[in-house]
C-alpha cells in the first residue's frame, strides 16, 4: 500500500453565498482517481446560503424558557429548535436529533466564522451536499473522487471535540470486517470500522479550529474498502437516545 498523503487546501477565499466550492477547490488541487476531499460544513452552508440573521428570528415560549435555563440568546435557541427534529436533552445544553439522523449539541447551529448577528446551519441534506460536490468535481476534472462533509462534535465520556462525517459520497461510511479472520484465525463477528469518521477526524486536525483558514483537506492513496452506509443507530438500537428521551420533558 502506498503512503497516504494528506494536504490542507490553503488559499481559498472567504466563502460567500453563491460561491462554487467544487470549482474553487479544483483551482488549488490536481485531482486523481480515488482522491478524497473533506470539506467543513460551515463553508458549504455559507456557499449555499444556509444562514439566518438573529434579528429576523422571533423566539417561542419554549425558546425563551430554554434560553434562560442555559444562559443563551432565545433567538439562537429558536434557530436550534427550528433545525431540530427532536430534542433529547434540554440542559445544561440542548442536544438535538436532526431530520437526517445526526444527533449533536444545539443541532450544529454555529455562530463562529460568520458575521456578528448571524448563525450558520448544517446542510439540510448532507448526503446530497456531498454527492453534488463530488459530481461537480468529477465534471471539472474527469476524475472519480470521494467527498466528505464534516462537522465538529463532542463525544460522550471524553473531553474535546473531533471531526465527524455528516455527509459522504463516492464510498461507503463503514468498512465491514464481519466474516473476516484476525491474525490467529478467529472470525470477526462485530467489527465495523467507521472509516468516514476517521478521515473526517484527521481532516479536522489539519483544518484546525479558530482562524487557520483551511476549510478543506485533500487525501490521496487511501486504500479502498467495502461495507455499508448504516452509520447511525436506529431509534430501537440506540440505548443512549432512549435514556435521554426518558428524562426529557414532553
Amino acid at each position: 500500500m502506498e503512503n497516504i498523503i494528506v494536504t490542507g487546501i490553503r488559499g481559498l477565499p472567504l466563502i460567500k453565498k453563491g460561491d462554487n466550492i467544487a470549482a474553487l477547490i479544483c483551482e488549488k488541487v490536481s485531482m486523481e482517481d480515488g482522491d478524497i476531499i473533506s470539506i467543513a460544513s460551515t463553508v458549504y452552508s455559507k456557499a449555499e446560503g444556509h444562514t439566518r440573521a438573529l434579528s429576523g428570528i422571533k423566539p417561542t415560549e419554549r425558546a425563551t424558557r430554554l434560553g434562560k435555563l442555559n444562559g443563551e440568546d432565545p433567538r439562537f435557541v429558536q434557530a436550534v429548535l427550528d433545525a431540530s427534529k427532536d430534542i433529547l436533552l434540554e440542559q445544561p445544553f440542548i442536544m438535538s436529533e436532526l431530520p437526517w439522523g445526526h444527533i449533536g449539541v444545539r443541532a450544529g447551529v454555529d455562530q463562529s466564522n460568520i458575521d456578528d448577528g448571524m448563525v450558520i446551519f448544517l446542510p439540510p441534506d448532507p448526503m446530497k451536499a456531498a454527492k453534488d460536490v463530488r459530481e461537480r468535481i468529477e465534471q471539472i476534472t474527469k476524475k472519480k473522487v470521494g467527498v466528505i462533509i464534516t462537522d465538529t462534535c463532542g463525544r460522550s465520556f471524553r473531553r474535546g471535540q473531533t471531526g465527524h462525517a455528516i455527509g459522504w459520497s463516492g464510498f461507503t461510511a463503514i468498512r465491514d470486517f464481519r466474516g473476516d479472520t484476525d491474525l490467529f484465525g478467529h472470525e470477526l463477528k462485530i467489527t465495523e470500522e467507521a472509516v468516514v469518521d476517521e478521515i473526517a477526524g484527521f481532516a479536522n486536525f489539519v483544518m484546525g479550529e479558530s482562524n487557520n483558514g483551511v476549510p478543506a483537506v485533500h487525501f490521496r492513496n487511501c486504500p479502498k474498502w467495502t461495507g455499508h452506509d448504516n452509520l447511525y443507530f436506529s431509534a430501537a438500537e440506540d440505548i443512549t437516545r432512549r435514556l435521554l428521551k426518558a428524562q426529557c420533558p414532553k
